[in-house]
């Protein structure tokens, strides 16, 4: 099946993407740093890490580099993640006064449930804590621009995935602005296939409404592929955007082709790799940025993770990710541009059988208190 309802300018509430693509939240990785080296390189919208509202009402200096959100990134969703109202509520408040253009509700990260607390996923299977989160958000921020992210059930069970209906009927009827559906069960987590058959169904249910999709978008090709075989609005691309800025315009470069179904080896033979002064200059902008965010020394620490995912485009990408473990401070990440990175060179397109370093990761995680940062 093809999709049939996919606008080019896709709209989330007032705002108008001149692309319908999105950049995801994801723990660890998706700073403003990194949303910045990706907007300037083709990403028209994009999602901060889930932050915890706890957290979020607790404030400090750990919280405000976790929000922090400047002019060239813009527009943005700040995403919330929590499982009371009460607290869900002026955390979600939090982030509207920090800046942020939309609000995203995380109803979509598969944690674990913490005691009797659901959150994440939990509300597929804790509908009345998922209502109630909904109307507390919307009646604390009555004019705001309101997302959630869901995923297509809790499990596979018969009746789960009508707890998801249930939800967007109520997300609908609080006049929120789009859904963004994983088209896993929050029981699978990141393994085995997305169903992309969830789209159609929501569309059928919801004809007039704005549909983010996601599930196994690794390269611009998926993206492109999911517009084109299915109804979404807008494709939320996640680990594929890891240490591949460029997936962007390389999304918009395949979209403007005719190819009804693109793989990858329409990608390559259409479109270039990153040349090494294009990996150079996106992975200086990157730490520079992230120094400015987190310091030097935790940026240090995140940005190894990412050299990791820069690495694969490089020609000699087990001897350049190697490097990037290794670095610690910015004349480290500075040698390792130096040594690898000096001379312009055609890039190469990872292997398809390239491990995922980060398979396990939750692209909808919880920052910071889940990853073990304390605010001061």
């Amino acid at each position: 099946m093809t999709g049939t309802h996919q606008p080019l300018n896709p709209r989330i509430g007032p705002i108008t993407l001149d692309a319908p693509f999105c950049q995801a939240g994801l723990a660890g990785y998706s700073d403003r740093a990194m949303r910045v080296v990706a907007r300037r390189r083709g990403c028209p919208y994009a999602v901060t890490e889930a932050l915890l509202d706890t957290v979020l009402l607790q404030g400090g200096k750990g919280l405000a580099n976790s929000i922090d959100i400047n002019d060239q990134d813009h527009p943005c969703a700040g995403q919330v993640i929590g499982s009371d109202p009460d607290t869900v509520a002026p955390a979600a408040r939090i982030l509207h006064q920090a800046g942020y253009d939309v609000i995203d509700l995380n109803f979509a990260c598969p944690v674990k449930k913490i005691k009797n607390k659901a959150r994440g996923g939990h509300m597929l299977r804790d509908v009345p804590r998922g209502l109630a989160i909904l109307r507390a958000v919307r009646d604390a921020l009555p004019h705001a621009t309101l997302t959630v992210s869901l995923r297509r059930a809790f499990d596979d069970q018969p009746d789960s995935q009508h707890n998801l209906f249930l939800l967007c009927n109520e997300i609908w009827k609080l006049n929120y602005a789009a859904v963004r559906v994983h088209a896993r069960t929050v029981e699978q987590k990141y393994a085995g296939h997305a169903d992309w058959n969830i789209f159609h169904q929501l569309r059928n249910h919801y004809p007039n409404r704005t549909l983010i999709g996601s599930g196994d978008i690794f390269s611009a090709a998926d993206a492109v592929r999911m517009l084109r075989t299915t109804p979404v609005d807008i494709v939320w691309i996640a680990r594929g955007a890891i240490g591949n800025p460029w997936i962007f315009s390389q999304a918009r470069a395949l979209l403007s082709t005719n190819l009804t179904s693109p793989t990858d080896h329409d990608l390559h033979a259409l479109i270039h790799p990153p040349t090494l002064h294009q990996q150079r200059d996106a992975l200086a902008e990157h730490f520079d940025i992230a120094m400015h965010i987190h310091g030097e020394s935790l940026a240090g620490r995140r940005m190894r993770k990412m050299g990791i995912k820069y690495a694969r485009f490089h020609p000699n990408a087990p001897d350049v990710k190697q490097a990037f473990i290794n670095v610690r401070s910015l004349r480290e990440w500075t040698s390792v541009l130096e040594q690898h990175y000096h001379t312009n060179a055609p890039g190469v397109w990872p292997p398809h059988n390239a491990p995922d370093e980060v398979n396990s990761s939750c692209e909808d995680n919880i920052t910071p208190a889940d990853n073990n940062i304390t605010p001061n």
